[in-house]
């Protein structure tokens, strides 16, 4: 039986903090700089996952209420809260975030909008929102071509997980302009990250589509990967490259 989407990362939770991306620390230049984000301002991270953009956040000095339904993934960002006092963290979803009519000036969601119902959310986000403020979408689109060992993986990932085409969000701006029907801003950034091998296979088993040790496809995906990883690694280290994509806009 397919999990949820709110459940989908329970048993991933350790591979997800260890080995997904960051984010590039000039999205919030860019806010500040086109959207007037200022440091007092308070920013609804929904589906805040592990607290990978939630610390980003924190560090520039932001009130963040992070809201996340997963209970596995809420207790692996807990830790912030000894760090930051300016953190809150609370059970909910985008569709039913739980938080106060116009109460917070910006929404963001970090790798995450795939999974919202677009027009729930969005009228939850309408709801929450202050006047004039602002819902900001961003996903590391991990690039599938450009090299051997990026085209390699992506063939591996289409042999060995079933679930890939499916549960893979695909080209984000389709689900920017369901968000944002009367228009947004888009903004793009490189991102990369650098593994040795087991780096590599913490980031393959990061992935909710990705097929766990109990699955037929596992052995054979490892020793695939191990082909690949030792076809081109360099250094003993191999390259993950992203376009991180910031999508922008007021809700009307």
């Amino acid at each position: 039986m397919s999990k949820l989407p709110t459940e989908r990362f329970s048993d991933r939770v350790d591979n997800y903090v260890r080995y997904r991306p960051g984010y590039p620390p000039k999205i919030l230049e860019m806010l500040c700089h086109e959207c007037g984000l200022r440091r007092d301002h308070v920013i609804a991270e929904i589906a805040s996952g592990t607290g990978i953009f939630t610390r980003l956040l924190l560090e520039n000095g932001n009130p963040v209420i992070a809201v996340e339904p997963n209970a596995e993934m809420r207790a692996a960002s807990s830790h912030l809260q000894q760090l930051f006092s300016n953190l809150k963290l609370m059970h909910g979803t985008a569709e039913e975030t739980g938080l106060s009519a116009a109460s917070v000036d910006f929404i963001m969601a970090a790798q995450a909008a795939h999974w919202f119902d677009p027009q729930k959310t969005r009228e939850e986000f309408k709801r929450i929102l202050k006047p004039e403020g602002w819902c900001v979408l961003i996903w590391n689109e991990r690039r599938t071509s450009g090299n051997p060992f990026l085209e390699e993986y992506e063939n591996l990932l289409q042999t060995y997980c079933p679930e890939y085409k499916d549960k893979r969000h695909g080209k984000t701006s389709r689900i920017a302009h369901a968000f944002f029907p009367e228009g947004y801003r888009e903004r793009v950034f490189r991102n990369n990250q650098q593994f040795d091998f087991a780096g590599l296979t913490g980031r393959l088993l990061s992935s909710s589509y990705c097929p766990l040790e109990d699955h037929p496809n596992y052995g054979p995906m490892m020793q695939e990967l191990g082909r690949i990883f030792r076809a081109y690694a360099v250094s003993d280290k191999v390259q993950f490259d992203y376009d991180t994509h910031v999508y922008f806009s007021r809700l009307s």
